[in-house]
C-alpha cells in the first residue's frame, strides 16, 4: 500500500512517499519545500495572503507528485503555525478545495507522539530516550521507550520564530544573540529541569535544524538520507558551528555545504536552541535520526486501516 504523508511546518512543508508493508515502511522517499506558512504570525498573529499562496502552490505539486507515485491514500498535518494563526482554518478549507487533500491542525502533544512513532521506526535498542524536534515555531521534548510517552512538552521556541523576534542584524549582532540566547533559557529552563531529573543518557533530534547540522558537520555537498539517519554529533562540534555561523554573513552562510541556502537565515537560531538543551542536560553527543512525524503518520494512520 502506497502512501504520501504532509507535513505543513512553521518553516517548511515535507512529503514522504513510502509503502508500508509487514509493519515497516519501505521505499521511502522524501521531498520539501521552504514554503515558510509562519512568516509574521508570531507578529501579526495571521497566516499573510503571500504565505497562504505560497504553501497552496507548494501544495498542489506535492498532491501531482503523490498521483504521479500512485500513492492510494494521501495525509496531511498542519503544526505550530497553523496551530497559532487566527485564520488556519482558512487556509485548510483552501486546502482542501484547491488540492483535495485533508489538512489536520495537530496539538503540540500530537506532534510529539507521531515523532516519537517515527523514531522508533528508525531506531533499535529498548531504552528510555529523550527525543527532540526542533521546528520553525517550536520545539518538541519526548521521554518515552517503545511501551510508549512518559513525557512530551511543546515550548514555543523554534528557529523561524526566535529568528524574527531577535536576530534582525548580519552578521549577527551579539547583543542581539545574547537576548535571544537568555530568552530561549529562560522559556525553556522549566523542562529542561524536569528532563535533567530524569537522568536520561540517550538524545535524539529530528527536524530540519538537526539533519542540516549533521550535513553541515559531515560538509555533504549532496543531502544523503543514509548518512543522516545514526549519525551523531558532539558538543564540542555543535559549538564550534555556532561560534562560526555567528561572525559568517548571510551569503557566507547560503555557500555553506550542507547547509539548504532557504534555511541558512535561521540555522544560527536553531543551533542556539540545540546548544542550549545540550549544555542544560550536560549531554556530550544527539544521534540524529532521519525518521521523524512523517513516518510516525504513516504508520498511525496503516495500523488504523489494517
Amino acid at each position: 500500500m502506497k502512501i504520501g504523508t504532509i507535513d505543513i511546518g512553521t518553516n517548511s512543508m515535507r512529503l514522504l512517499i513510502g509503502e508500508y508493508k509487514n509493519g515497516k515502511i519501505e521505499n521511502r522517499k522524501k521531498f520539501v519545500n521552504t514554503t515558510r506558512i509562519g512568516q509574521g504570525v508570531d507578529k501579526e498573529g495571521y497566516i499573510s495572503k503571500e504565505a497562504i499562496n505560497r504553501n497552496i502552490d507548494a501544495l498542489k505539486e506535492f498532491a501531482k507528485l503523490c498521483s504521479d507515485e500512485k500513492c492510494e491514500y494521501v495525509y496531511g498535518m498542519g503544526t505550530s503555525a497553523l496551530r497559532d494563526s487566527k485564520n488556519g482554518d482558512e487556509f485548510v478549507q483552501l486546502a482542501k478545495r484547491e488540492t483535495g487533500i485533508s489538512i489536520d491542525i495537530i496539538s503540540g502533544e500530537e506532534e510529539s507522539n507521531l515523532g516519537f512513532k517515527g523514531v522508533l521506526e528508525g531506531l533499535e535498542g529498548n531504552n528510555d530516550i529523550l527525543v527532540i524536534d526542533i521546528g520553525g515555531g517550536s520545539t518538541e521534548f519526548i521521554i518515552g521507550d517503545r511501551e510508549g510517552i512518559k513525557f512530551a512538552k511543546s515550548e514555543n521556541v523554534g528557529a523561524l520564530r526566535m529568528t524574527e523576534k531577535f536576530l534582525k542584524i548580519d552578521p549577527i549582532d551579539d547583543l542581539e544573540f545574547n537576548d535571544m540566547y537568555m530568552f530561549i533559557e529562560h522559556e525553556i529552563d522549566k523542562t529542561l529541569e524536569y528532563i535533567k531529573e530524569k537522568g536520561i543518557k540517550n538524545l535524539v533530534g529530528i527536524g530540519g535544524t538537526i539533519t542540516s547540522l549533521s550535513a553541515m558537520n559531515q560538509e555533504l555537498a549532496i543531502y544523503s538520507m543514509e548518512k543522516i539517519h545514526n549519525s551523531k554529533v558532539c558538543k564540542k562540534e555543535i559549538e564550534k558551528i555556532l561560534q562560526n555561523l555567528k561572525k559568517m554573513t548571510l551569503s557566507d552562510k547560503k555557500t555553506l555545504k550542507g547547509l539548504q541556502p532557504k534555511r541558512a537565515d535561521i540555522i544560527t537560531a536553531g543551533v542556539a536552541i540545540l546548544n542550549i538543551i545540550m549544555e542544560k542536560l550536560e549531554l556530550d553527543e544527539i544521534i540524529v535520526s532521519e525518521y521523524d512525524n512523517l513516518e510516525g503518520l504513516m504508520c498511525q494512520k496503516s495500523k488504523k486501516m489494517s
